[in-house]
């Protein structure tokens, strides 16, 4: 389970997203329900595109190295590579 205040990993997202989709999709929720759960699968939607930008561009650094390795880069690069899950 996740710390309070901390966003949800990926794939916690993505169950999440999926769960509020399938609510939506049921037909049973009452309209302000319905806008509640789309306001969240929105949020939970841009968190999982961000995580996937940055999972593409860490791959985007590592391919660009030899070996996988950064050697003296820049400092955005560094964060990127060190930035955890």
């Amino acid at each position: 389970m996740r710390a309070k205040g901390k966003d949800p990993t990926f794939e916690e997202a993505l169950k999440s997203l999926e769960g509020v989709v399938a609510k939506l999709e049921s037909g049973e929720t009452k309209l302000e329900e319905s806008i509640r759960l789309f306001e969240e699968g929105m949020r939970l939607s841009a968190l999982c595109q961000k995580r996937l930008d940055d999972a593409d561009r860490k791959i985007e650094l590592l391919l660009r190295k030899p070996g996988g390795v950064v050697v003296n880069g820049t400092e955005d690069e560094a964060d990127i590579l060190r930035d955890e899950e």
